[in-house]
Order: C-alpha cells, then sequence, then structure tokens
C-alpha cells in the first residue's frame, strides 16, 4: 500500500539518512532529497554519494535548495548538530514546510530548535529512534509536537513505522534519552563486568549466572532490585566497592563499578532503611516517591 507523494528532505545523509531515503525511494516515493555538509567534501563524500546514487535519492548543496525542493524535512544528523541545522534552515523554511528533528538530543535541545524555526511558520514535531537501521525504513520511531500527526499519517503509508506520543515537543526525545541511561549505562556495565571475568577466567559462569537472575519479565526485575535496594543500598555499595578493587586488581579500571558503590551510597546517606522502617516496600513507585521525599527534604 502506498499513500500520496510528498517531496521529502533529509538533513543528514549518514547511517540513519540512507536508510531511510534507501527504503522510502524502495517504497515508491518519487522524490528524496538529501542535504549534508560532507557529500561533496571530505573523507566521507564518496561513500555518500555513492549510497545516494544507488538510492536514487538527490543530494543537494545547501540547506536553502534542500527547502527549495521538499515540503517534509526530517533532521537526522547526530544531537550535536540539532541546534545548527536549525539556524542553517531557519531562513528559508516556510509555512508551507514540515521540519522533524529526529536526532538524540535533549528535549532541551528540540525545544532549542524548535525556538530557532518558531518565526518561519513551518509546522514542527520531535522524533526518536527507538529502532535499528537493520530494521531498515521501517524501524520504530516515536514522534511528538504539533505536527506528530502529520509526520505519522504522511509516512506509515510508505513503510515508516511512526507512533505519536504526545502533543509536546520533547516528549519523543525524552523517552530516547531517558532510556538511554538504562540501555547505555547496561552496556558499559556487561562491558565492565565481563574484561574483569575474563581476568580471572570465570567468563562463562558469569553469564549464565547472571542469565538466571535475570530471567525473568524486566517490570519483575525492576521491583526487585529497586524495592530491596532502599532497605540494603549500604550493604550493596560495600560490596560494589569490593568488587571495584576486584577489578582493579586485574588492571581494569572500574568506572561502572565505582559509580554504582557511589549511587548506592547516596541512596544509603538518606535515611532510606530508616525511612521505611527496615520494611521492604510493596512496589518500586514506593521506594522511588520514597527517595524523591527524601531528596526534597534535603534540598530545602
Amino acid at each position: 500500500m502506498t499513500g500520496n507523494q510528498i517531496r521529502l528532505g533529509l538533513v543528514g545523509y549518514g547511517e540513519i539518512g540512507s536508510t531511510l531515503g534507501r527504503g522510502l525511494r524502495g517504497a515508491g516515493l518519487q522524490q528524496v532529497a538529501a542535504y549534508d555538509i560532507a557529500a561533496f567534501e571530505g573523507p566521507y563524500a564518496a561513500l555518500i554519494q555513492s549510497r545516494a546514487k544507488d538510492a536514487g535519492v538527490r543530494l543537494v548543496r545547501s540547506a536553502a535548495e534542500l527547502a527549495a525542493c521538499s515540503d517534509l524535512i526530517l533532521g537526522v544528523t547526530p544531537g550535536s548538530s540539532s541546534l545548527a541545522s536549525a539556524d542553517a534552515l531557519a531562513g528559508s523554511l516556510e509555512a508551507r514546510h514540515v521540519f522533524v528533528d529526529v536526532a538524540s538530543a535533549t528535549p532541551k535541545v528540540k525545544q532549542g530548535v524548535a525556538a530557532r524555526l518558531s518565526a518561519t511558520g513551518a509546522r514542527l514535531a520531535d522524533a526518536s529512534i527507538m529502532g535499528s537501521p537493520r530494521d531498515g525504513h521501517g524501524l520504530e520511531i516515536l514522534t511528538s509536537g504539533p505536527a506528530g500527526d502529520f509526520f505519522r499519517e504522511a509516512m506509515t503509508p510508505w513503510g515508516m513505522n511512526v507512533s505519536v506520543v504526545g502533543p509536546e515537543i520533547g516528549t519523543a526525545s525524552g523517552i530516547k534519552i531517558i532510556r538511554s541511561v538504562l540501555m547505555k549505562g547496561m552496556e558499559a556495565v556487561v562491558l565492565e563486568c565481563l574484561l574483569g571475568a575474563r581476568a580471572y577466567g570465570i567468563q562463562d559462569t558469569i553469564v549464565a549466572s547472571a542469565a538466571r537472575s535475570l530471567g525473568k519479565p524486566f517490570p519483575d526485575t525492576v521491583n526487585s532490585l529497586l524495592t530491596t535496594d532502599v532497605i540494603h543500598a549500604a550493604r550493596r555499595s560495600e560490596e560494589a566497592a569490593m568488587s571495584a578493587e576486584a577489578l582493579a586488581d586485574a588492571g581494569i579500571e572500574p568506572v561502572m563499578t565505582r559509580a554504582t558503590a557511589a549511587r548506592l551510597a547516596w541512596v544509603a546517606a538518606l535515611g532510606m532503611k530508616e525511612h521505611f522502617g527496615g520494611v521492604v516496600p510493596k512496589h518500586f513507585t514506593e521506594a522511588l516517591a520514597g527517595i524523591e521525599e527524601k531528596m526534597k527534604s534535603f534540598q530545602s
């Protein structure tokens, strides 16, 4: 099934931009253009040009040229370039345009993009990629903001997987960025743990043991960890400190493990065990509410 033809512009033609360009052209979208500052000079120019040519995506040389040949523009640069991209487009966007910033950036940055482009009259939205380029142009994308519904309705018929998560710019990016605290942190912790496990010759045992401990639905894991954390944070902080020492003994800098010990010591210092009278709360939301209450009392 295909939808109405729309002129699509991509700011950035790296991994995500080229994945979307190639997939959408393959799905039958006739006009896809891209502007990338590295497309015509620098070490990646040949790669970008080759990807665009193979996909049938038109490369343009300026943000103004992209705006002239596009109706819907997706910003698919790194988040560090979001504000610069907005500045580059600010003099060329008009009320007929829709601009969606799909970069991984904080809600504050996405709101800054909207502020820079508000005078153009263009309809704006925030978006975040939750899937992987391995999924092609159908990778999961969350969107929020005034133009979120338009973005979803325009691109879903072409095979994109877009879900609207709210009316405010920053909601979609907030989901992605705060989730990354867990996902990227877990990546770093697993790396640090297994480097240590290999140094001690116990890699397979550690992986099997962790699989047994974590082999349950994630909400159950969260509930188990956080409800007991508020009671046992002091002891667990001490154990994490010893884990850091063991890693250091093996020649591995325990960056994540020292941070773990510090965070658990912080929970203990809030007096959470006393707050709950030594009794494990029934649900992790109770534990979090208790921590928030103590945080406010310390701040006041």
